[in-house]
């Protein structure tokens, strides 16, 4: 076996220099191959993606902001960050864009950075409704340093509790409002939310982390015209890499920016920031807007055909590309489905839905999305027959992968997954 330096992204180098990890990297493409990947929070980011992430980049120190670094020899990640900077701006149509987070939440910390100071209130919405960890949950630094007053969803259409949030906002005045979850399959009213913002002088911040995909598709309605900023992810949906960018409001502008550099992170991941520019290219196209579409048409038909068979989704459908499914009406935990599924070569994560009597970590729910296998080719067709295979796996399975629906399941799987491959070159 080879004991040599090698450079680039050449698997066949990697194999014969650590076969250990070079044979997880395939048997990880295999585990994609192999199965539905029906996680709404992932997506099959593309080569040219990959290839961005897989550079010469990954070396470069490069704090500070393009033209004002404090290293040497930034000329040319100066270049890719402006480039990721402006064609995030136009793809959002926003004001101002910063593409250095690293991740969601450090995207949601540098927010926070921006405008509040410890101790301040926030208005979110509750984790057990739909919320998000960095959204004031106890265990979070959110919960820890800020002071949260969580709204929920109305306990008879299961959406956001709007008159809620409008009679908390008035009662505790806090001083930022946020909007978005990890949750939640209804189009948001960010109108609603603005107005509430304004009436009692708070910042109005959308975490578009699951959605913002869809909006870069022309599929839903934007929040950026309403909110004062706006943070997200760049993988589920919009199909980019593992990572997180802001877009904010021109006067908010050098607060988010000092937020993230130097208050909450250091040197930039100048390979991934490449890899952001090479993504937004791609949601600029005609064939991402078509996808985006695909992907709610999918989720629709999805959701109504597990409703058909006794999985009823919360708010009676989707709008978008995930739904959350209440498993009590069959008398399957959430934990029970995921390991099911998982046997049966479906992937999708067990969650908790509104007033759930199970503890989390059980939950009475599954979350299903549509970003994969609308990646992979797969339409409305296809998700009947996925909505049938989810049902037998969950009611009639077994987390045995010897099960005979195990088997059974997985023989089908196999069939779908062939004919609409990920990564088929």
């Amino acid at each position: 076996m080879s004991t040599e330096p090698f450079y680039g992204a050449d698997h066949a180098a990697l194999q014969a220099f650590d076969p250990e990890v070079a044979g997880v990297l395939q048997s990880e493409l295999t585990r994609i191959r192999s199965g539905l990947q029906l996680i709404a929070s992932e997506n099959l980011s593309s080569p040219a993606v990959l290839t961005a992430m897989a550079s010469t980049l990954s070396n470069k120190y490069a704090e500070g902001y393009p033209g004002r670094r404090y290293y040497g020899g930034c000329a040319e990640v100066d270049k890719v960050e402006t480039l990721a900077i402006d064609r995030l701006k136009a793809l959002l149509d926003a004001d101002h864009a910063n593409v250095q987070p690293h991740s969601g939440a450090s995207a949601n910390m540098a927010v926070y950075g921006a405008f509040l100071q410890p101790g301040d209130s926030i208005l979110a919405m509750s984790l057990p409704h739909g919320g998000h960890l960095t959204h004031g949950a106890k265990v979070s630094f959110s919960g820890k340093w800020f002071n949260p007053i969580p709204y929920h969803v109305d306990p008879t259409s299961e959406d956001i509790d709007y008159d809620e949030v409008e009679r908390l906002a008035k009662e505790h005045r806090p001083k930022l409002i946020v909007a978005g979850g990890s949750a939640i399959p209804r189009l948001i009213d960010f109108a609603r939310f603005r107005a509430i913002a304004d009436e009692i002088g708070a910042i109005f911040w959308v975490d578009a982390a699951h959605f913002i995909g869809l909006v870069a598709g022309k599929a839903i309605p934007s929040p950026v015209p309403y909110a004062d900023v706006v943070s997200f992810t760049t993988h589920k949906v919009m199909r980019g890499p593992r990572s997180g960018a802001i877009v904010c409001k021109e006067e908010h502008a050098k607060a988010i920016d000092k937020a993230v550099f130097p208050m909450m992170q250091g040197g930039p991941l100048m390979h991934v920031i490449a890899a952001k520019a090479v993504n937004f290219k791609e949601c600029a196209t005609p064939e991402y807007q078509q996808y985006a579409t695909q992907v709610i048409e999918n989720s629709k038909v999805l959701a109504a055909a597990l409703q058909e068979k006794g999985i009823r989704p919360t708010t009676g459908g989707t709008d978008t590309h995930l739904s959350l499914l209440d498993l009590q009406g069959v008398g399957v935990t959430g934990a029970d489905a995921e390991a099911r599924c998982d046997a049966a070569g479906i992937t999708l994560n067990k969650n908790a839905i509104p007033n759930d009597p199970q503890k989390p970590n059980i939950a009475s729910g599954i979350r299903v999305g549509t970003p994969c296998v609308t990646t992979q080719g797969m339409g409305t067709e296809q998700m009947t027959v996925i909505a049938d295979l989810i049902h037998k796996a969950v009611t009639t399975g077994d987390a045995d992968p010897e099960h005979a629906v195990s088997r059974e399941v997985r023989g089908t799987v196999t069939d779908l997954v062939t004919q609409f491959p990920a990564y088929p070159r």
